[in-house]
């Protein structure tokens, strides 16, 4: 049975139990499967997973270990991360979210965990790249001045780097929703986008892509596409560089003004403008009771590699890391 030819409902159920194997710690039998599927009300009988499994085994998604259960393969992997892509509308919009949850950070005790961004390069651009990155972060155009490097087989939160690589961890602007959220002021985010930069001074976003109409982070899609110039902003201070719109409520403008002070001392400052309330921010329109905050991404400086020809993998939004794993630029570069 070809997955093409799959209908909705074969494809949705399909990918519910890939779901289940992709975050099983062990390999997983039809029962559980079932269980699994139960507490999330999708009504499966054991026979019933145990048809799907087959197919799967077929397909090349699943590996049957025998009594040992089923587990999944990088072939199911991909085809979790492509399929059914209508289901995944607004999925970077609830991801924001959840992190922004997720994020236990203390601003006042230092601990606690940030959300991170995930590149890793290959061992022999390491330099290369370094010396990159050193560039954009002097010139105040990434997420602050604190990044994490790893070693291959080394961990940064729950990303294992793999071998012949480097792994570096970038600050993500949610993070910043993250420690509005803990002084229990909620940030929308709104859309991202390739943020003009003229004499050094934000003019206007030239692409945007809303977060609640996206499957993938727009910074990520716009750095593939080779659409950033990050490093000539950072040397001529004229280029177009990945940023973020956010909105917060007029109510505690003062308030967020504060917190942004705050992550600035804690090296984690990324705010390019803020706007008043009720007006709009670089001709951006605000929700009525809002004020506009453009945030810098935590990408640019792998923007800025990948700029110079370097092969980069990038993760937006990928892990919880530990504040104190962190390091300031000039001394991790």
């Amino acid at each position: 049975m070809a997955a093409s030819n799959s209908d909705i409902k074969t494809r949705r159920r399909m990918a519910a139990i890939l779901r289940v194997l992709r975050d099983a710690e062990s390999s997983v039998g039809s029962e559980r499967i079932a269980h699994v599927l139960s507490l999330a009300n999708i009504g499966l009988s054991e026979r019933t997973v145990r048809n799907y499994l087959a197919q799967m085994d077929a397909l090349g998604w699943t590996r049957n270990l025998g009594r040992r259960g089923r587990e999944i393969t990088e072939e199911g992997l991909a085809e979790l991360e492509s399929a059914l892509v209508v289901d995944k509308v607004g999925f970077i919009a609830a991801k924001v979210d959840t992190l922004s949850y997720q994020m236990d950070f203390d601003a006042i005790a230092r601990t606690g965990r940030v959300i991170l961004n995930i590149s890793t390069v290959d061992n022999a651009d390491a330099s290369a790249a370094r010396r990159i990155m050193a560039h954009v972060y002097k010139a105040g155009l990434g997420m602050g001045r604190l990044l994490v490097l790893a070693e291959s087989g080394e961990k940064i939160g729950a990303f294992r780097v793999p071998t012949g690589c480097i792994g570096i961890g970038t600050v993500c602007s949610v993070s910043l929703n993250g420690i509005l959220l803990q002084a229990n002021i909620a940030m929308a985010s709104r859309f991202g986008g390739l943020l003009e930069i003229e004499s050094e001074r934000p003019t206007r976003f030239t692409q945007i892509i809303n977060y609640d109409g996206s499957s993938l982070d727009p910074l990520e899609i716009f750095i593939r596409s080779h659409m950033t110039s990050v490093m000539s902003a950072a040397q001529t201070g004229n280029g177009a560089l990945g940023a973020s719109f956010r909105e917060a409520p007029a109510a505690a403008l003062s308030e967020v003004r504060r917190l942004i002070r705050v992550s600035e001392t804690l090296g984690m400052g990324g705010v390019l403008a803020m706007g008043s309330p009720d007006q709009p921010l670089l001709d951006i329109p605000v929700t009525v009771g809002r004020f506009g905050v453009i945030v810098c991404g935590g990408l640019n400086p792998v923007a800025a590699v990948v700029e110079a020809g370097i092969d980069v993998a990038s993760t937006a939004m990928s892990t919880l890391c530990d504040y104190e794993r962190l390091q300031d630029y000039r001394e991790a570069l």
